[in-house]
C-alpha cells in the first residue's frame, strides 16, 4: 500500500488530473447547464434534450481519431510533437465554442436558437477530439501497473470539471439573478464566459507536459490524410443536409405515427429516429463512394481504419457478442437519467443555487471518493468484479430520483440522492475507463480507445435525445424507474464474463498493507 501512495507522487498523475479537469469542462455546458437555460427561455423539454445530440461528437470520434493519431499540423507538430500540437488547436476551439454559446441569446427566436446549435455542434466535435488526445495520452503514459489508477485520477479530474461546468456555471448564473420567473441573458452569458476560461487549465497543463513515445511514426503523405479528412467533411454535410431537408416529411411521419399507436411520444421517437438514421446511412452511403476514387489512398484507408477493427474480432472473436454489449450498455442507465437530471431538480422546485450547492459540496467530495475508491478496489478485488459492483449501483442509484419524484421536495434528501450518484458514477467511471483501457493494443492507442469510447455512448446518447419526450409522456417517477431497469441486461452479461473469464484478465493478488 506505502509503494502504491509514492507511486501516485509521480508528476504524471498530477497531469493527468488536470487534463482530466479539462475534458470535463464541455460535458455538462452541453447537456445539463444548457438544459436549465434552455428551459428558463421556455423551449419545451423534448426540443432541449434533442440538444444533447450535439454530443454525438463523441460517438463518432473514432471516423477522425487517425487524422488526429497521424496527421501532423504545420509548424506546430514539429516543434510540439504530434499529441500536444493537436491538444494546443483542440483546446482553442473548444473556448471557442464555450464563446460562441455565451454569446448566443437563445431567447431571441429561431435563428438564435440555430446560432446555438452550431456552437454546441462544434463543442462537440472539439471536446470529443480532446478526448482522442488526452485518452492517447493517458495510456501512452502508463504501464499496466498504473494504467488503473491513472484511469482513477482521470477520472476525479474530469468529475471536478463536470461540476465546475455544472455547479459552477449555476452558482453564478444564480449569483447574477436569474431564474425561471426572471431570466436574465447576462447571467448565463457572464457563467458561460468563465467556463471558457476555466479550459485554460489544460492549455496550460498541455505547454506542460512531455511528448510521449509513439512506436510509430507518420507512414502516409499528407495528402492522403487531407483525402480522408474531406470524405469526412462531404458525409458531415451529406448528413446535414439530409436531415435538414427530410423535416416536413417525417413531421407528416410523426403526425401519422401518433394516430396510429395513439402516442404522441411514440411518434415523435420514430420520425426523429428515422430522420436521423436515414441522413447517417445517406453519408454513410455518399462517404464510402468518395472513398473508392483514385484520390483515396485505398492501402492507408485498410490500415489506418480496417486493421485495427480486424485486430479487435482477432482478440475477441470468441466472445464477441459480450465485448461489444457490454461497451455498448455499460454507461446507458447513466447517460439517459442524466440528460433529465437537472430539469428534474427544477421541476420539483429547487433554485439553482441550492442545486449548485449540494452538487459542489456532497456531490463533489463523493465523486473524488468514488473514482479513487474504484481504482484501489480494482487493484485488490479485480476488474471484473469492480465492473459488476459498478454496473449495479450506477443504475441503481437511479431509484433514488424514483423516490423523490414521489416524496417531492427535501433538501436533506436532495444531499443524500446526489452524493449517493456521484459516489456511485465516480466508482463505475474509472473501473469503465480503466476496463476499456486495458483491451486496447497500444500499437492502435488512439484509434481503438476512441472506438471503445464512442460505441460506449452512441446508443445511450441517441436514447437520451428522446428522454424529454419520454418524461412528459410517462412522468419522472416511471422514467428513472425505466433507467434503471434497462442497467440490467448489462449486468447479466458482466456475470457471465466474469464467469468465463471472456477478457482474460489476470485474478486480483492479494497485498500487504
Amino acid at each position: 500500500m506505502a509503494e502504491t501512495f509514492k507511486h501516485l507522487l509521480h508528476p504524471k498523475f498530477l497531469h493527468m488530473t488536470l487534463f482530466g479537469f479539462s475534458a470535463g469542462i464541455p460535458y455538462f455546458l452541453i447537456f445539463s447547464s444548457l438544459s436549465l437555460w434552455l428551459d428558463q427561455v421556455g423551449i419545451e423539454k423534448s426540443a432541449i434534450t434533442y440538444f444533447s445530440w450535439a454530443a454525438l461528437g463523441y460517438s463518432f470520434k473514432f471516423l477522425w481519431s487517425p487524422l488526429v493519431d497521424r496527421l501532423p499540423i504545420p509548424l506546430l507538430t514539429a516543434k510540439m510533437g504530434q499529441r500536444r500540437s493537436w491538444l494546443i488547436l483542440i483546446q482553442i476551439l473548444v473556448i471557442t465554442a464555450i464563446c460562441w454559446m455565451g454569446m448566443t441569446d437563445p431567447s431571441q427566436g429561431h435563428n438564435a436558437l440555430t446560432r446555438m446549435a452550431l456552437a454546441v455542434t462544434l463543442l462537440g466535435f472539439s471536446a470529443a477530439t480532446q478526448d482522442i488526445l488526452v485518452d492517447a495520452w493517458r495510456i501512452e503514459a502508463s504501464n499496466e501497473k498504473d494504467i488503473t489508477m491513472l484511469s482513477s485520477v482521470y477520472i476525479v479530474g474530469y468529475r471536478i470539471g463536470m461540476v465546475t461546468s455544472g455547479a459552477g456555471a449555476l452558482f453564478i448564473a444564480d449569483y447574477l439573478g436569474t431564474s425561471m420567473d426572471n431570466y436574465q441573458y447576462s447571467a448565463w452569458q457572464t457563467s458561460y464566459l468563465i467556463m471558457a476560461c476555466c479550459m485554460l487549465v489544460g492549455l496550460v497543463t498541455t505547454l506542460i507536459i512531455k511528448e510521449p513515445k509513439k512506436p510509430d511514426t507518420l507512414a502516409y503523405q499528407t495528402s492522403d490524410y487531407l483525402a480522408v479528412l474531406m470524405i469526412f467533411i462531404i458525409a458531415v454535410a451529406t448528413l446535414i443536409f439530409c436531415y435538414q431537408n427530410t423535416v416536413d416529411f417525417f413531421q407528416s411521419v410523426q403526425v401519422n405515427a401518433s394516430e396510429l399507436f395513439m402516442n404522441q411520444a411514440l411518434g415523435s421517437v420514430l420520425a426523429t429516429g428515422g430522420q436521423l438514421l436515414l441522413a447517417i446511412t445517406t453519408a454513410a452511403f455518399i462517404a464510402a463512394m468518395v472513398a473508392k476514387t483514385p484520390m483515396v489512398n485505398q492501402h492507408m484507408i485498410k490500415e489506418v481504419y480496417w486493421t485495427p477493427i480486424a485486430d479487435l474480432f482477432k482478440r475477441h472473436r470468441k466472445h464477441m457478442w459480450l465485448f461489444i454489449g457490454i461497451i455498448c450498455t455499460y454507461k446507458i442507465s447513466d447517460i439517459v437519467m442524466g440528460v433529465t437530471a437537472n430539469l428534474f431538480y427544477q421541476e420539483m422546485g429547487f433554485t439553482l443555487g441550492e442545486i449548485a450547492g449540494i452538487a459542489k459540496s456532497f456531490g463533489l467530495a463523493m465523486t473524488i471518493s468514488g473514482g479513487l475508491l474504484g481504482g484501489f478496489l480494482v487493484l485488490r478485488y479485480g476488474i471484473m468484479n469492480m465492473m459488476i459492483l459498478g454496473a449495479i449501483v450506477s443504475a441503481g442509484s437511479n431509484l433514488l430520483f424514483m423516490v423523490m419524484a414521489y416524496t417531492g421536495k427535501s433538501l436533506l434528501f436532495l444531499t443524500f440522492m446526489i452524493s449517493a450518484d456521484n459516489l456511485a458514477q465516480g466508482l463505475a467511471g474509472a473501473v469503465f475507463v480503466g476496463f476499456l483501457s486495458l483491451l486496447v493494443n497500444r500499437q492502435f492507442t488512439a484509434v481503438q480507445y476512441a472506438m471503445f469510447s464512442s460505441v460506449m455512448t452512441l446508443f445511450p446518447k441517441i436514447l437520451g435525445g428522446y428522454s424529454g419526450g419520454m418524461v412528459e409522456q410517462m412522468g419522472f417517477a416511471n422514467f428513472y424507474l425505466m433507467t434503471a431497469v434497462i442497467g440490467i441486461p448489462v449486468l447479466l452479461m458482466l456475470i457471465y464474463a466474469r464467469k468465463v473469464n471472456a477478457f482474460n484478465f489476470n485474478q486480483p493478488t492479494k497485498t500487504e498493507n
